[in-house]
């Protein structure tokens, strides 16, 4: 069964779930990840002063072929992947310093058109550059959503690192994937914090237990 994605209600797909993305018979074409999240704020007992320590969250995307096989991976370091599907927006090093606000620090652009035929997955997943446990940062705010940057279509997938307790002690996670559907694409859900410690760690996680 197809879900209908609207801009007035859009869904929030629970940890496990998934969606085809076709929406009233057409296929989705633009999806973006937008990753937004603050600072640190650290109290001293003997001061009258905080001190804003920053954070350095990093959103990425792989893509894998039927066997497995990574093809390509975009990053802060790689902002455009070889078939230039997917776009990063570039690496936000510092978060929202002095209060929380609704602009996504980094964003993600997926244009499914553009896609290899090769790439049968595609995973996108977040890491704590500097290894700060998803536990102290104040506030994180991801989503998967229809549209570009500047037209939000519809929501449907969130997730807050933050306030999920499972994520204690954690600094990367795996929100989800695409899965070629024959010719379009289904979303699901993944939701998990994994124990790897960067981006090269996640990708093998993802190999060893999610394809």
């Amino acid at each position: 069964m197809s879900i209908e994605l609207n801009k007035k209600t859009g869904i929030n797909l629970s940890k496990g779930s998934s969606i085809s993305l076709i929406k009233e018979e057409k296929k989705l074409e633009e999806i973006c990840i937008g990753i937004n999240w603050g600072a640190i704020q650290k109290k001293f007992l003997i001061s009258f002063f905080n001190e804003t320590e920053t954070v350095d969250l990093d959103g990425s995307v792989s893509m894998f072929d039927g066997q497995g096989n990574m093809i390509d991976t975009v990053y802060y370091r790689k902002l455009l992947s070889k078939d230039q599907s997917i776009k990063h927006s570039g690496d936000d090093r510092k978060g929202d310093l002095d209060r929380v606000d609704d602009f996504d620090n980094e964003v993600i652009q997926v244009n499914l058109k553009r896609v290899s035929p090769e790439v049968e997955q595609i995973f996108f997943y977040i890491n704590s550059f500097k290894g700060q446990d998803f536990a102290t940062i104040p506030y994180s705010k991801i989503r998967i959503f229809e549209g570009t940057p500047s037209q939000v279509v519809s929501v449907f997938a969130t997730f807050n690192l933050s306030a999920e307790p499972t994520f204690a002690g954690k600094v990367s996670m795996i929100m989800g994937k695409l899965i070629r559907e024959g010719n379009g694409w289904k979303f699901s859900t993944i939701g998990e914090a994994v124990g790897a410690r960067n981006i090269d760690e996640t990708i093998k996680t993802i190999q060893s237990k999610y394809l």
